[in-house]
């Protein structure tokens, strides 16, 4: 069966049962079997030309799909040199690298690139056993990825259980609880690498209580932990500031970006460290690389997506349209579903919809589909569905996704009080 024949029979979902994952199959059956099929600024088209307002995307599309920019930087370098050598100096990688560390906070001017979060996770806890921190901590309900280490990292049963044993010395504490994390910290001073998100995404939106990353980042001092700060799904705007740890003025040691670094349109992530933690990968250049890390085409989607976030001043975006979207939405759902509703949470556009009743987040999902929007169930979290829209979004597009979501909420809330 060749791709062109798929494509005619629209059989999709068969080679997905047949030769990906029969698993994905069924979860798009849940959700009508759409097939998309492109892709423009906060729009998804599927086979059947319907279009679909995207909210969803776990943090990636914070510029929207193929935003011109981003696109005209791809497309530059696609025709001139897409993948470099590895043994010669590249200038997309010097000019990214450059663009990068003048986003982020002072003092972290060394940067890994690689493909995906959860290798910029990996990247920094072989960066903390280079610094002698051998034994991790993480928090409940944190997502990191699921490669081996990161996983070790990620605290949930049941991605971890099929593959144990994970990495040894790995610790999980009481996100927002400082008391815990510094009796865990001073039981092995100078042994410790901390990893915390600014706010966790995966765990359903969970936004600490001000002051707390502040308080990490001092007990890290206090007690010699290396701190890293895991903006992937949180940093280049999305809460509204370039990232989390802006808001109260944290310098980690390693600060983790992902998702939308790579503007919408190429996989692409970065470990960006101090001078000082980065010390031994600076000095010996192959004790930790990847054939495809840096790769000019990433880096050239690199340059656009900072481009565009600076350009189109899509920070201040976000942070105004969350500031519409939070309490629009808490007001959508309290009126159709308050009974059923435990709390709506957010900063800027990571907003979640925590449920008192099981299945229930599902099931909105399920009916904003069929009112052509996107969201996203929360993958530490079953009942939270997350909205993660574009900051480009139009008066008229926001106005589509809050009417949307009125239609979804009235629609799952009367099914509720008939059943």
């Amino acid at each position: 069966m060749t791709i062109e024949s798929v494509t005619a029979d629209g059989d999709v979902e068969r080679v997905y049962r047949t030769n990906l994952s029969a698993g994905r199959a069924m979860i798009a059956e849940m959700t009508g079997g759409h097939v998309e099929v492109a892709s423009d600024g906060a729009w998804v088209t599927t086979s059947d030309g319907r279009r679909f307002l995207n909210a969803g995307g776990y943090g990636v599309f914070i510029t929207g799909a193929r935003h011109p920019i981003v696109e005209d930087e791809v497309v530059r370098q696609l025709r001139t040199h897409p993948v470099g050598t590895r043994m010669f100096l590249d200038p997309a990688a010097a000019r990214a690298a450059e663009m990068l560390s003048a986003c982020t906070p002072d003092g972290l001017d060394r940067i890994h690139f690689c493909g995906s979060g959860a290798e910029a996770t990996e990247a920094a806890i072989k960066i903390a056993r280079l610094q002698g921190r051998r034994r991790l901590v993480s928090m409940h309900g944190g997502y990191h990825g699921k490669t081996m280490g990161a996983l070790s990292l990620t605290a949930r049963e049941a991605y971890q259980q099929p593959f144990r044993p994970l990495l040894p010395d790995v610790t999980h504490v009481a996100y927002g609880d400082v008391g815990e994390l510094e009796a865990e910290l001073s039981r092995y001073p100078g042994e410790v690498c901390v990893i915390v998100e600014p706010v966790q995404g995966e765990a359903g939106v969970v936004v600490p209580a001000p002051g707390y990353l502040l308080a990490v980042r001092e007990l890290c001092t206090r007690h010699g932990a290396l701190l890293v700060v895991d903006e992937i799904q949180t940093g280049l705007g999305r809460l509204g500031s370039w990232w989390g740890v802006d808001r109260e003025g944290v310098l980690p040691d390693v600060l983790l970006s992902g998702k939308a670094l790579g503007g919408g349109i190429l996989p692409v992530a970065a470990a960006v460290c101090t001078d000082e933690v980065f010390g031994l990968l600076n000095r010996d250049p192959f004790l930790h690389t990847s054939t495809f890390a840096a790769a000019p085409l990433a880096m050239a989607a690199v340059c656009g997506a900072l481009r565009a976030i600076r350009e189109d001043e899509l920070v201040p975006r976000a942070d105004a349209l969350g500031e519409v979207l939070l309490p629009a939405v808490t007001s959508i759902v309290g009126q159709h579903l308050g009974p059923f509703v435990h709390e709506v949470r957010g900063r800027g556009l990571l907003i979640g919809i925590e449920f008192s009743e099981p299945g229930m987040a599902a099931e909105l999902l399920v009916e904003l589909i069929s009112n052509r929007i996107i969201a996203n169930f929360s993958l530490n979290s079953d009942w939270v569905l997350r909205f993660t829209p574009p900051a480009i979004l139009t008066e008229v597009e926001t106005e589509f996704l809050l009417d949307g979501l009125d239609n979804a909420a009235k629609t799952v809330g009367i099914r509720y009080q008939h059943s």
